[in-house]
């Protein structure tokens, strides 16, 4: 459950702003075609982020979403996250293009100790179990013979 990728969140600063720049790299890695980002610049007197730009609009389509976190990797800013969340049923196809106000979360996502960095020969979970599971398999495989399934050692 913990690599499930689900409905998106549009993480905040510890400060409050939004960490979305309005790059636009997500919306260009989505192979899909399912991310809207119309980016502005910040002025003094409306800040939105901390850099020069912000998302003005930002719209995730999941009737074409394929959950395939794409768009999670090319994020600079760490600002697009999956979520855990996979209701997204609706009677309407409206319904199913999330706008920026639904997108972002209301406080800072708290990362999981999960999340942080292993150090060098470290493993965790299932990584573990399926590397053990590798050398056992390793080890009980018989060697090849050299001979066809006829037994003659000829080419078929």
């Amino acid at each position: 459950f913990q690599r499930f990728k689900g409905r998106h969140v549009l993480d905040r600063h510890a400060d409050g702003l939004e960490k979305c720049i309005g790059c636009e790299l997500c919306a260009g890695a989505c192979p899909a075609d399912a991310i809207l980002v119309i980016g502005a610049e910040n002025t003094a007197e409306e800040r939105y982020s901390p850099g020069e730009r912000y998302a003005k609009v930002y719209e995730i389509n999941y009737l074409r979403c394929i959950f395939c976190g794409l768009c999670v990797e090319a994020c600079p800013t760490e600002a697009l996250v999956m979520s855990h969340a996979y209701d997204l049923s609706s009677d309407s196809r409206d319904k199913l293009i999330f706008t920026k106000e639904q997108l972002l979360v209301d406080a800072p996502l708290q990362r999981r100790p999960s999340d942080q960095e292993l150090a060098p020969g470290e493993e965790v979970g299932d990584f573990k179990i399926l590397k053990e599971g590798l050398a056992r398999a390793r080890a009980e495989m018989v060697p090849p013979t050299g001979r066809m399934a006829n037994g003659t050692g000829k080419v078929l």
